[in-house]
């Protein structure tokens, strides 16, 4: 009798495993199937991705995989569209096929569908020719309703003539999936900080002789700007101003603001993961901490990331979460900073364009608030940073521009920003 109870229990064992892993193979199926439908049809699915305007590209049948016909456009479009072998991780061949086939859990694929996508094909050219050759990413966005307008990282590849030895980096959007020194960028999110925690900000000086001293190390600053307000610190990207905030502000303050503005979160975009920035704690009163507060020492920030904060304040402290598929994310508001705090700040960054930016030699015939970066890299050489928004209710546009190891962001992302803006309110 005892045997006959031991093996019925086992048999219950069995039979309960057996369904447990049936509801696993389930779950997965229900996440996975159209992913695997599609490995099983020959790795890319059926369907066809236009751009807002209806452009072309990527179309696949029973004739076979198509790209726009326009090689600059593949380019372009490279990391935003992926390709056939599904190397970019990022793109809508590998993270939308589900809804590009078609595919249901309950009825299977389909013949294809059309996916239409946020993003200007002809502004992703105009911002790959712009880019010139050179390593970066650049973004544009609506910050009144979330949609990418462009996305843009190179080096890139053809998906219609790939390869065979493509340069690194090229299967990785920098948009999304690389983190880069900010340099002075980082500025703005001190700045936000301070604006909360330092009472009498606007009633201070800040004196700066071209370098001090903290902690017995140099900080070395980009001019000897004297005595300045906050506003006018900003404008110099005074290193001297802004490492003698953070040393006020402490470690714990800045890496809250850091990740509360989303610098150091881990986002999300349509479903499809963001990697995270990251900010060090330095030591109280160190010059690792003066360092830390001016976007340098061990700071990382990812451009999605600095898009989406400068784009919420743009709105007034509220963010409507980026998005690709234009599903309308106007229920996905957050606030992250106070109202005043982003109307402050972004009256500083248009005084920054007017007063330190060459206002309309720079940006002819547009209305500009941004923030340069010049991020010292280890190697000699710095990245070249700028973003911020355009103030223009018909063209509600915030942006980021990153050219890796290239100089001064003034001098080489300014003008990528121009172009951008330009051919964008020209659409």
């Amino acid at each position: 009798m005892k045997k006959v109870k031991n093996r019925a229990w086992s048999s219950l064992i069995i039979a309960l495993a057996l369904v447990a892993l049936l509801a696993v193979y389930l779950v997965k199926l229900a996440d996975n199937g159209g992913a695997w439908a599609t490995y099983f049809n020959g790795g890319t699915p059926a369907g066809t991705i236009i751009d807002r305007n209806g452009v072309t590209l990527y179309s696949s049948d029973e004739n076979g995989v198509s790209y726009s016909a326009d090689a600059t456009t593949r380019l372009a479009c490279y990391h935003l569209i992926g390709d056939a072998n599904g190397n970019v991780r990022t793109g809508a061949l590998r993270q939308f096929r589900d809804m590009l086939s078609g595919y249901s859990f309950i009825n299977g694929t389909s013949s294809g569908k059309t996916l239409q996508i946020t993003v200007d094909s002809s502004l992703n050219a105009v911002a790959y020719n712009a880019l010139a050759g050179r390593n970066g990413a650049v973004m544009l966005m609506d910050y009144t309703t979330g949609e990418i307008l462009c996305m843009v990282s190179t080096p890139a590849d053809d998906p219609q003539n790939p390869s065979e030895s493509p340069a690194d980096g090229t299967y990785i959007n920098k948009c999304l999936s690389a983190s880069f020194v900010p340099g002075s960028v980082f500025k703005l999110v001190t700045l936000a900080a301070a604006i909360e925690n330092i009472p009498d900000l606007f009633e201070r000086t800040f004196w700066c002789e071209g370098s001090s001293v903290v902690g017995g190390a140099v900080l070395n600053c980009t001019g000897s700007h004297g005595n300045q307000t906050i506003e006018q610190a900003l404008a110099n990207s005074c290193n001297c101003a802004f490492g003698a905030i953070a040393l006020e502000l402490g470690a714990d303050t800045i890496a809250e603001y850091a990740e509360k503005l989303g610098l150091t979160q881990e986002l999300s975009l349509d479903g499809m993961t963001v990697t995270a920035g990251s900010f060090d704690k330095a030591e109280e009163g160190s010059i690792g901490l003066a360092w830390s507060g001016i976007g340098q020492y061990n700071d990382m920030v990812v451009p999605y990331a600095l898009v989406r904060y400068v784009a919420a304040i743009a709105n007034g402290g509220s963010v409507y979460e980026p998005n690709l598929l234009g599903h309308g994310n106007l229920d996905r508001e957050s606030e992250i900073l106070s109202a005043d705090t982003a109307s402050r700040i972004a009256e500083m960054m248009n005084y920054n364009v007017q007063n330190a930016y060459g206002g309309q030699w720079t940006f002819p015939g547009l209305n500009v608030s941004a923030k340069t970066g010049t991020a010292e890299v280890g190697d000699g050489t710095s990245h070249a940073w700028m973003t911020g928004f355009l103030n223009d209710p018909t063209h509600p546009y915030a942006f980021v521009v990153l050219v890796e190891n290239a100089g001064g962001g003034l001098t080489n992302a300014a003008p990528i920003v121009n172009q951008l803006l330009q051919a964008a309110i020209a659409e």
